[in-house]
């Protein structure tokens, strides 16, 4: 397992592109990834459990991922939660899709 607690640098904290940005980098890897902002916590590959988080610009944000990549994984999600994110594009349907799979 590894865990990382990171700050959150987005000016406008998690919202929903940042948001749908992890949810994609989250389904990328093999390990269980979750999130944890005081006492509340959220599947990384759920949007509406990390919107559910109210993390703003500023919140500590905790990382943790158990399994085969969970280093890549911690580090992938740093990356859009510290706002180094590469690709502004998310596709919609494939987050969509996703969302129905975590719904069953």
């Amino acid at each position: 397992m590894k865990r990382k607690e990171v700050l959150i640098k987005l000016k406008e904290g998690l919202h929903l592109r940042p948001a749908a940005q992890l949810v994609k980098r989250a389904i990328a890897f093999e390990s269980s990834i979750f999130l944890k902002v005081k006492e509340r916590s959220a599947d990384a590959t759920s949007i509406l459990a990390i919107l559910m988080l109210a993390a703003t610009m500023g919140s500590t944000i905790e990382i943790e991922a158990n399994g085969a990549d969970e280093n890549e994984a911690v580090a992938a999600i740093t990356s859009v939660l510290e706002g180094d994110q590469d690709d502004a594009s998310v596709d919609a349907s494939t987050i969509h899709n996703q969302g129905e799979s975590n719904l069953s």
